[in-house]
């Protein structure tokens, strides 16, 4: 792991990426677990905003994937965004399991663990650090569109949802 830290904290206010574009169009890592144990997953799904009074993060993880159960042990997590030069880390992460290989070995990454425990990347150009505040399964019944849930959910494998509070905000240092 390494302990060189090429990032300065921000304010989340202060961040200028759209959120729609980071999430949707480029992507991120989600990645649970800590220093002994952990996985990342590409997601493309996910949100950012206020609820209760505290900057959020909103990410989504599926019950059959690896990382769920790390996310379930977890009390931290990160949420990692890159450069384009780096697609490929989200490519490989989304297309592949850590239950079969070494992420890690396969990308090239190089893990840091932050102040709350939650696993990050050195190559990451935004790094979200979260404390999970709410974890709630979707459920078939709270959906008022149920188009959404025949498009996205046809063996309704329904997603996990987990609000975090933002703890760190962190951008890479050019």
């Amino acid at each position: 792991m390494s302990q060189t830290p090429l990032f300065r904290a921000i304010d989340p206010e202060q961040l200028t990426d759209n959120p729609f574009h980071l999430i949707g169009k480029e992507w991120m890592l989600i990645t649970a677990g800590d220093r002994a144990k952990f996985n990342m997953m590409t997601a493309s799904w996910g949100g950012m905003g206020i609820l209760w009074g505290r900057p959020v993060a909103i990410c989504v993880v599926r019950p059959q994937r690896y990382t769920f159960p790390l996310m379930e042990q977890s009390s931290s997590y990160s949420l990692t965004f890159f450069d384009p030069a780096h697609r490929h880390v989200l490519d490989y992460c989304g297309s592949h399991s850590g239950r079969d290989g070494d992420k890690v070995a396969a990308t090239g990454l190089t893990p840091i663990v932050g102040s709350s425990g939650a696993v990050y990347f050195e190559q990451a150009r935004l790094v979200i650090e979260c404390r999970k505040l709410y974890a709630q399964d979707l459920q078939e019944k709270g959906f008022v569109d149920h188009s959404v849930v025949d498009r996205n959910y046809p063996t309704r494998d329904f997603h996990r949802m987990y609000v975090g509070e933002v703890l760190q905000m962190l951008v890479r240092e050019r």
